[in-house]
């Protein structure tokens, strides 16, 4: 018989707080990090809002003691993986640990320094290309916290992290592991933005998912990861649950290389079977984290999706990135903290900077605050580039 997988502890930092208990504060109190790029250094700064951090790579480094010569996005996986991490590091003998973590930029944010030298063949600071590509960001951090048992990078566009959870989980179910730490990071890098910028979906103004007027996303940064235990390493460890992942899959409607389809196939096939592995059915779910990015395909997409999965009986739902913008990779690792927190402190976010009603979906996001629920299961939806459609459950113990 698998075991459970239960969710002991957060680890996070997204421009809207260094920690979990910052990042909770803000979405209690309705403040988004969306604003002007500081640290950034892009042509785009007064015309593309960003969700950025707001510390230095200096800064980064000292919150963990690693060297701030390291690419962003390892810095910001650090910050968030010492928080989860920390309070179990010493517990652990005899127990096998893994470390499953997503990205999609790698190294860029340094590569992109030195791209004129490449490009014109010229000498070049071969240091600041040594942890270029995507693995080499989870090695670091690995190697950092002294976890060798099983280190995995996935990068499957915006469900990376979610697909990073899913296997950590099978793994410990498996009883091939006794604990994971699990999710992903990000950082903001010029590629990303123009990359984004020319695909024409980024929104000039703070982004506004679900909205009828809906204009594009806002980019973001962050790092999100969840402490995963089996029932023996939460005795050894002294943990206890804060709630378990019940349900997970992934799917992929192979529609088009950016587009969701128009009805929602592959995000359906995510939700559904994410539930049934769950043992739920659809009026069993209290609370859905949106992939809501703002974009108008995406949106769309998941709303009918939503729409007809749930028969017109449509749960507290709400997307989280009008606070943090899209953080790509780490996204469903960031959200993955939020739906956590959503169980344990019985919490439905609003929508933020939502207005108009959608013309083609016939259900609204939550709009107000809403606090004191008994919040029993959070389903958490990403769907990526290239088809790439995941969903967790998350279930209270």
């Amino acid at each position: 018989m698998a075991q459970s997988a239960y969710i002991v502890n957060t680890g996070i930092i997204t421009a809207i707080g260094n920690d979990t208990a910052a990042c909770l504060q803000s979405l209690l109190n309705g403040r988004s990090g969306v604003g002007k790029a500081e640290y950034l250094r892009t042509f785009w700064k007064d015309e593309l809002p960003v969700a950025e951090i707001k510390l230095s790579n200096e800064g980064l480094a000292a919150i963990t003691g690693v060297p701030d010569t390291w690419p962003r996005t390892a810095l910001l996986s650090a910050v968030a993986a010492k928080e989860a991490w920390a309070p179990f590091a010493e517990r652990t003998t005899g127990l096998r640990t893994g470390f499953f973590s997503a990205n999609t930029v790698g190294g860029m944010d340094l590569t992109e320094d030195i791209y004129k030298e490449i490009k014109n063949k010229l000498p070049y600071d071969f240091n600041k290309v040594a942890n270029h590509e995507c693995g080499a960001i989870t090695e670091l951090v690995a190697a950092h916290f002294g976890i060798n048992d099983f280190v995995t990078t996935i990068s499957t566009a915006c469900s990376s992290s979610a697909n990073s959870i899913m296997m950590a989980a099978q793994m410990i179910e498996a009883g091939m592991l006794d604990i994971a730490i699990a999710g992903g990071a990000d950082s903001l890098s010029r590629f990303t933005l123009n990359g984004f910028n020319t695909l024409m979906i980024l929104d000039k103004q703070p982004c506004q998912p679900f909205d009828n007027n809906r204009r594009g996303l806002n980019l973001g940064e962050g790092a999100g990861y969840i402490v995963l235990m089996s029932e023996r390493a939460m005795q050894q460890c002294g943990a206890t649950a804060a709630c378990k992942l019940s349900g997970y899959a992934n799917a992929n409607d192979a529609y088009h290389q950016t587009a969701s389809s128009p009805d929602g196939t592959g995000n359906k096939l995510a939700m559904g079977n994410a539930m049934k592995q769950a043992g739920l059915q659809p009026a069993d779910i209290d609370y859905i984290n949106l992939h809501g990015t703002g974009t108008a395909n995406n949106d769309s997409s998941e709303g009918k999706a939503i729409e007809i999965l749930f028969e017109g009986k449509i749960p507290k739902a709400s997307s989280t990135k009008a606070y943090t913008g899209h953080t790509l990779g780490a996204a469903a690792g960031v959200e993955a903290v939020f739906s956590v927190l959503s169980i344990k402190n019985g919490i439905a976010y609003p929508n933020l900077r939502w207005q108009t009603q959608m013309e083609d979906v016939s259900w609204k996001p939550v709009t107000e605050l809403e606090t004191g629920l008994d919040i029993k299961y959070v389903l958490s939806n990403s769907f990526g580039f290239g088809g790439n459609c995941s969903s967790l459950v998350f279930s209270k113990c």
